[in-house]
């Protein structure tokens, strides 16, 4: 377990508007699962406008609130579905806003920690690579292990919208606890 002065901020979003989404699921488990040192402040995309860059330098109040809670924030936890093996476009979408101007680029050298949740086999492996290269031009940093990956997400979530595979549990506890050694071994770096 990883010891800090004061509690740990993860700013978390889902890439899914849909109510019942599986990736919301596991930001919940993520929410309930994490040390006791570790705050999770949940953020819905919902509201986010479509990027147009002849208005990036007068964004609307919900992509102020959004830009302002990651500056705040130690690190970042996403969740993806996979849409046509890529990341949906309301996710682009959000961290177009974040990036831009590149002036104001609140995700430069951003910690970052990433899961996905699929009713598919493969569990949105192909939306969490295609997602790790939309990193690469903000410049954050991303834990590569422990990958959550749910496949199957309707047979592992419940009617409530409680992750029930254990398993993928156990994946999101090591997942935040990766996410802030990492954090802090970038801080330490930077010093």
């Amino acid at each position: 377990m990883i010891s800090v002065e004061k509690p740990f901020r993860i700013l978390a979003f889902a890439g899914s508007l849909r109510k019942g989404s599986y990736n919301k699921a596991l930001i919940r488990a993520a929410v309930e699962l994490s040390p006791e040192n570790v705050t999770i402040e949940v953020f819905d995309l919902e509201g986010i406008p479509f990027f147009n860059q002849d208005l990036e330098n007068t964004p609307t109040q919900r992509v102020k609130e959004f830009k302002e809670k990651i500056r705040s924030a130690d690190a970042l936890l996403i969740s993806t579905p996979e849409y046509n093996y890529s990341i949906p476009g309301v996710l682009k979408n959000a961290l177009d806003w974040a990036s831009r101007p590149y002036q104001e680029n609140v995700l430069k050298g951003k910690p970052v920690a990433i899961m996905s949740a699929s009713t598919g086999r493969f569990g949105g492996a192909r939306a969490q690579y295609h997602l790790r290269q939309t990193f690469i031009m903000p410049n954050m940093y991303v834990v590569n292990q422990p990958e959550v990956m749910l496949a199957s997400a309707a047979e592992n979530v419940d009617v409530n919208g409680r992750l029930t595979n254990e398993q993928t549990r156990t994946l999101i506890r090591q997942l935040i606890e990766a996410l802030m050694a990492w954090t802090n071994m970038l801080k330490c770096k930077t010093k």
